[in-house]
């Protein structure tokens, strides 16, 4: 027999660490299998609410969930008055932890699956896109002789020429702005750790050129592509990523203050400039498979809200009145 079955010498896990390891119920491996922080607080909080209507006290009482149970909470949710995308939400949630018990032979089935969900709204999404001269406006409202000014239009056309997500962009290191097959691409590492690389138009890499000749960093590959242009407790922090936060408050929101767009644009936020990339793609010609591919959506039933070509304004029969 090999010494390496026969001594433990080695081995990095105690047997009494490597036993509780093995005990651990697939309701909390589910848990820990959610990489995104914000996906699992939200799930957390599904699950914590399933659990108190239902009195769950171990995580092994999940097995003993009916169909039943979830057809009246369910009832107890609208009877609440939720939202209805927070109750598909929190269906949703249940349903993924079943599946994954499934998948563990932990139950025979997934009792979520049959029970009906509030329809969902398939002709248009919440979010407010902008008009192609809002967006125009905002792309050249920050100043052009500032470090922080050609930072904000490189990230103000990244956001709106590639529809990236807030977190998407944040997280872009130097080194993801690369050329491939010829073409300068933004490899993007999207929800659930999927890849896309996004070929980068004209003017977002005249933009992205002059940034790097004002901050330096061009060569710092591992380095954080946009970054913070000063920090108040040390310039150590300069290298760091910059804060979601910021790009909401800092670059969007001023900006678009600054050239009235919040004054009737109601829930305008970071996410309406990738609905305005979306949406204008789609508006000419793009194929709705490629922009679902180009958005990193997994149901292009989620890239159809966007799809406004035949639901113009301009179109409504509300300008043919005429007294």
């Amino acid at each position: 027999m090999p010494k390496s079955l026969t001594k433990n010498t080695n081995r990095l896990l105690s047997a009494e660490a490597f036993k509780t390891l093995a005990e651990v119920p697939p309701e909390l491996e589910w848990f820990a299998n959610i990489t995104s922080g914000k996906t699992r607080k939200a799930y957390q909080n599904d699950i914590k609410a399933f659990t108190q209507f239902a009195g769950i006290e171990q995580p092994e009482d999940f097995r003993k969930v009916t169909r039943a149970h979830v057809i009246v909470w369910r009832k107890t949710l609208e009877q609440q008055k939720l939202a209805d995308a927070t109750i598909r939400r929190k269906l949703s949630a249940l349903s993924s932890l079943f599946e994954y018990l499934c998948e563990s032979n932990a139950v025979t089935h997934n009792p979520v699956k049959g029970v009906k969900r509030p329809p969902a709204n398939n002709n248009e999404g919440k979010t407010p896109a902008i008009s192609n001269e809002q967006a125009r406006q905002l792309l050249n409202a920050p100043p052009e002789d500032t470090l922080k000014g050609k930072r904000d239009r490189a990230i103000l056309a990244t956001l709106l020429y590639h529809g990236l997500r807030r977190q998407e962009l944040c997280d872009l290191k130097v080194k993801d702005y690369q050329r491939r097959s010829g073409i300068m691409m933004f490899h993007v590492i999207g929800k659930r750790k999927k890849e896309r690389y996004i070929p980068v138009e004209p003017k977002t890499q005249r933009l992205l050129d002059e940034y790097f000749e004002a901050s330096g960093h061009r060569n710092e590959l591992d380095n954080a592509l946009f970054r913070p242009v000063r920090n108040n407790s040390s310039d150590e922090g300069l290298n760091k990523h910059i804060n979601p936060r910021s790009i909401h408050r800092e670059i969007v929101q001023r900006y678009a203050e600054q050239i009235g767009i919040t004054v009737d644009t109601h829930g305008f936020c970071v996410h309406s400039l990738r609905a305005t990339a979306a949406t204008n793609a789609l508006e000419n010609k793009a194929d709705i498979a490629k922009v679902q591919e180009w958005l990193g959506h997994s149901n292009i039933s989620t890239t159809r809200l966007y799809d406004k070509r035949n639901s113009k304004p301009e179109d409504s029969p509300s300008f043919k009145v005429d007294y």
